[in-house]
């Protein structure tokens, strides 16, 4: 069952978190950006209050709580209902899809990836944005999961095992980048993205449908 409610109930709190951490949203912005392709058509999976979409141009979006959606359409995404296990679109529908800290919500994550397989056309781009739960705010994230309204029933992946899940749906790693170095209070400048991880707590993975 997707994990709606938290978002139901709480769409002021989710909104207020990018203000409050405006630098290290902008530096997750930035990465992304660096990942996105700049030509061709694109979904975000999870897309929440189209807070990420709406600032990369993307207009479609899945995403399972009725409050985030309508969130959504207000910045004029075509937000539908659905969850990353199951998506509401044919085959091959897609050149790209973007999936930005929606991957500890979900189910089943290798289905998940095989349905955004399913749905990408040849040598289609997945882009997966996320906290690694190896990295300082990974760490204190999961210390404090019970504690956080969002997170509560969130689990939390390294890149080793995003990188093992995407082999395992026929994805092939193109891109890794990393950025958020130091705690979400303590960043006071867009940082620049590096390449790799390890350093920073969140990482844009770049796969290509093989």
């Amino acid at each position: 069952m997707p994990k709606t409610k938290p978002f139901d109930e709480h769409l002021a709190e989710y909104e207020q978190w990018f203000i409050n951490n405006r630098f290290a949203f902008q530096s997750e912005l930035s990465a992304l950006k660096k990942a996105m392709p700049v030509k061709g058509n694109c979904t975000e999976i999870g897309v929440g209050s189209g807070v990420f979409a709406s600032l990369l141009g993307i207009k479609d979006g899945v995403e399972p709580s009725h409050i985030m959606r309508e969130k959504a359409k207000e910045r004029l995404i075509n937000a539908i209902n659905g969850i990353a296990e199951k998506l509401p679109y044919p085959d091959l529908s897609y050149e790209h899809v973007l999936m930005v800290t929606t991957l500890c919500f979900a189910d089943n994550v290798l289905q998940a990836f095989h349905e955004v397989h399913r749905i990408l056309k040849k040598n289609g781009s997945f882009i997966i944005g996320f906290v690694d739960k190896n990295s300082p705010v990974g760490k204190i994230y999961f210390e404090n999961k019970d504690k956080n309204v969002f997170y509560r029933d969130a689990v939390f992946y390294s890149t080793e095992e995003v990188y093992n899940f995407l082999c395992k749906t026929g994805f092939k790693i193109e891109t890794t980048l990393q950025t958020v170095f130091g705690m979400l209070d303590a960043i006071r400048e867009v940082q620049v993205p590096e390449k790799g991880y390890g350093k920073g707590s969140f990482i844009v993975i770049k796969a290509i449908k093989s």
